[in-house]
């Protein structure tokens, strides 16, 4: 009998293969399997119908070797400690290949927020921000939107922040509404990198994205912007799925008629009808006919069996941990290139950096500039993790890994010798900004 998936064991076993095909060095291993503080916290809500909830969060912070821990909060009601404590090492992994000054955390409630009314999510977000207040800030540790979380939360953990501290300060949250110093640009800043980091690998191949087939598992708010952008660029998304199951087009998916159907969340696609479309599940959408496969739902979708299934070229990693390690030995064999996540969906934490600067130093950008600013970032770290590739003769999640554990280690080394690496990177990141700008 199989195992059981344990996303945080998955997440090491992949660490302990890049530590050795990168030769790191060995003494950084302790560092980044233990997390420096778990928190678990009950929450008790008042419901609508005068019951009291009571509700399970976490938030991990995994290592601020390289400054203040920085993660997303996401509302599920299948989220472990174990899933958060993977959540959160990646978080400081991706900081690190895509060079930003920040360590990794990640945060978590069991909840399906579906079944919670406006007025109880609120409730809920102000009891579990008091409950974390004192180890949160905005040179400590930073949260952002995960999975069923967004801007009106930020805001509501803004809110409650302030009033429990006394002290409020935008930079303790990303992904913040503009009205409270959010960033132009960081909603659709997760899915706009997918789209990014799959156009620079389709040029190393002498393609590109114009008239490329594309199917994307999940339509939250990664998996949309995803859908719309490519569409934008002229590829031709084929396939899509929500909770309830997918759709298909072989000559292509009317994208903006659909992303207008769901209405945030407010539809599922299981009731989606148009000419041409069918209804598929989920397991037939990460075995369609397409070039690029994006699965941008959860963790543990493509194991071996399903990898062995796929019929793409290019896998592009929209969440976080969608492929196990046994499913990259398979797709590696089979010659499917992979996109791992902590650099294809690094968008995110990239324009969450953007706005803590902004923040600081009480200025605001433009949309466009968001944008170059972020492909800059993604092209510099894409150069760097095909030389690695190159040089290693690995595959690019073992090259992405391997370039940021040498950058966790390189902080370390920093550390032991008296200096503190995330202040200067920041004021060096601080002059790289205005310079582009």
């Amino acid at each position: 009998m199989a195992s059981e998936y344990d996303p945080y064991e998955n997440a090491q076993a992949v660490i302990d293969r890049a530590m050795e095909v990168g030769d790191v060095d060995p003494r950084l291993r302790d560092y980044v399997r233990y997390p420096q503080r778990e928190t678990k916290v009950n929450l008790l809500v008042d419901m609508d119908d005068g019951t009291v909830g009571v509700f399970e969060g976490y938030r991990v912070q995994h290592s601020n070797l390289r400054g203040p821990f920085k993660g997303g909060i996401r509302y599920h009601e299948n989220c472990t400690l174990s899933e958060v404590k993977a959540l959160a090492t990646w978080m400081t992994l991706k900081c690190a290949v895509v060079d930003i000054p920040f360590g990794g955390a990640k945060g978590g409630i069991r909840v399906d927020p579906r079944r919670l009314s406006v007025g109880e999510l609120r409730r809920l977000t102000e009891r579990y921000t008091e409950a974390i207040a004192p180890i949160i800030g905005s040179d400590r540790d930073i949260p952002a939107p995960d999975v069923n979380t967004n801007e009106q939360t930020m805001a509501w953990m803004h809110d409650a922040y302030g009033r429990a501290t006394g002290a409020p300060t935008a930079g303790v949250v990303t992904g913040k509404p503009l009205a409270l110093g959010g960033s132009k640009g960081r909603t659709s800043a997760t899915g706009y990198g997918v789209v990014s980091c799959a156009a620079l690998v389709l040029e190393k191949f002498g393609e590109s994205l114009a008239g490329t087939t594309v199917a994307i598992q999940g339509m939250g708010n990664v998996g949309s912007n995803a859908a719309s952008i490519f569409h934008g660029k002229g590829a031709i998304v084929v396939a899509v799925s929500d909770v309830s199951g997918g759709v298909f087009c072989e000559t292509g998916l009317d994208v903006p008629a659909i992303v207008e159907y769901l209405d945030k969340g407010k539809r599922l696609l299981n009731g989606y009808e148009a000419p041409g479309v069918v209804h598929i599940a989920n397991r037939e959408l990460l075995a369609c006919d397409a070039r690029i496969l994006v699965p941008a739902a959860l963790e543990n979708q493509i194991n071996a069996e399903v990898a062995r299934e796929l019929r793409c070229a290019y896998v592009v990693e929209a969440a976080n941990g969608p492929t196990t390690a046994d499913a990259d030995d398979v797709l590696e064999a089979r010659g499917i290139t992979l996109v791992p996540d902590i650099f294809a969906n690094s968008g995110g934490v990239i324009v969450s950096y953007f706005e803590w600067l902004q923040n600081l130093r009480g200025v605001s950008w433009e949309t466009g500039e968001v944008n170059e600013l972020l492909e800059e970032f993604l092209e510099k770290s894409f150069v760097e993790l095909w030389a690695e590739r190159v040089r290693t003769g690995c595959c690019l999640r073992m090259a992405a890994y391997i370039v940021a554990l040498r950058r966790l280690a390189l902080a370390k080394e920093k550390i032991a010798h008296g200096e503190r690496a995330g202040e200067s990177e920041i004021r060096e990141r601080e002059k790289s900004a205005a310079a582009a700008r």
